[in-house]
Formats: structure tokens, C-alpha cells, sequence
């Protein structure tokens, strides 16, 4: 029985809930991964708006490595949230630091182009870093099972035996087929249980 729970250390390394993407490697709060991955996308967006103006190859090093660490690093236990972080550090951290020390000019105008314009090069290098982290995400839900009611072995009974639900468990009878054979089935269980009675 327990070398069935995911919770011991049977294979070597921390508990699977507790565990990064490495066994032998502690996994981290996700509050943790969550200001690693906003710390370093925030450098590289101020280092790039004071050098170029707009967002570029520091920023995107340091957000794509910030994601990818956080969504790697976090307890297998809190995945969500760095999985779906790198979308919404782009929507908050970029228009923040643009207008803080950007050059905005005077206008509204000015201002919204001054700010949308990093968004809009920023769009590509954000979706890779929401692809790397889904994948990474994913594959660490596969790989990092926690148990027989996880989310992925809820989905895999679902998809298999979710038409076939009335089936018996494993190690129940199954049902008589008709009720002529089960209560011939019960007449034979009759007659082999009473005849020690009869000797």
C-alpha cells in the first residue's frame, strides 16, 4: 500500500507535490517564482526603454528566461499560476515602466503610441514565452504525477471509460447476464452449498 502513494521519497528526491521540475531539486512558494519572473522582465523592459526606446533582445532574454525559470522551478503542487503569468506580466510590467521613464510627450496621443508601440514588438517574444511555459506546464503535470485522482488520470477516465461508467470495478463480480442464468447460477450455488449437509 504505500509504495503506491506518490507522498514518499520511493524514488529518490523530495515528495512529487514538493518537487520542481528536477526530483532532487525543492521546489519554490509561488509567490517566489512569481516575483523571479516579474523581477527579471522588469529589468530587461527598463534597461531596453532607456536603450532603444522599446522593448528588444535584453528584454527579451530576461523575460523568457524568468518565466521559464519560475514555471520550472515552482512546487509541483502550484504550477498554475507561473503557467499563465507571461501574458499578463507583458499587459502590466511594459505600459508601468514605459510611463515612468519613458518619454511620453505632452499629448494623449503621444502617450498611448509611446506605450503601445513596445507592446506591439513585445507581442512575438510574448507568445513564445506563453508557448514555452504551457509546454513546460504540461509536461511537468504529465510526467510529476501526483496520484490516481489527478487532474491528468481524471481526464484519462473520462475519456476511457466515461460511456462505460455502469461497468463493475476492478475485482467486482460482474451482473448475471439474464436473470435465467443468474438464478441458475444460484440453484448450482445451492446445490454445491448444501450437499456437505447431505453427507
Amino acid at each position: 500500500m504505500t509504495s503506491r502513494d506518490p507522498s514518499p521519497r520511493s524514488s529518490g528526491g523530495w515528495p512529487v507535490t514538493e518537487r520542481s521540475a528536477l526530483a532532487t531539486v525543492l521546489g519554490i512558494p509561488p509567490l517566489a517564482a512569481i516575483a523571479l519572473a516579474v523581477v527579471l522582465t522588469a529589468l530587461g523592459v527598463f534597461v531596453d526603454v532607456l536603450r532603444i526606446g522599446t522593448l528588444g533582445v535584453v528584454f527579451g532574454i530576461t523575460y523568457v528566461v524568468g518565466c521559464v525559470l519560475a514555471v520550472g522551478w515552482v512546487r509541483r503542487r502550484n504550477l498554475f499560476g507561473p503557467t499563465v503569468q507571461p501574458p499578463l506580466l507583458v499587459v502590466v510590467l511594459v505600459p508601468a515602466i514605459v510611463l515612468l521613464v519613458g518619454d511620453t510627450g505632452p499629448g494623449l496621443t503621444e502617450t498611448v503610441l509611446m506605450v503601445g508601440a513596445p507592446l506591439v514588438n513585445g507581442f512575438p517574444i510574448m507568445a513564445v514565452a506563453t508557448g514555452l511555459t504551457l509546454l513546460i506546464g504540461l509536461l511537468r503535470l504529465t510526467v510529476q504525477r501526483t496520484g490516481p485522482h489527478d487532474a491528468v488520470s481524471r481526464l484519462g477516465r473520462l475519456g476511457v471509460r466515461g460511456p462505460d461508467r455502469d461497468l463493475p470495478e476492478d475485482g467486482e463480480d460482474e451482473p448475471p447476464v439474464s436473470g435465467r442464468r443468474g438464478s441458475g447460477a444460484a440453484r448450482g450455488a445451492g446445490r454445491r452449498s448444501g450437499s456437505p449437509r447431505r453427507s
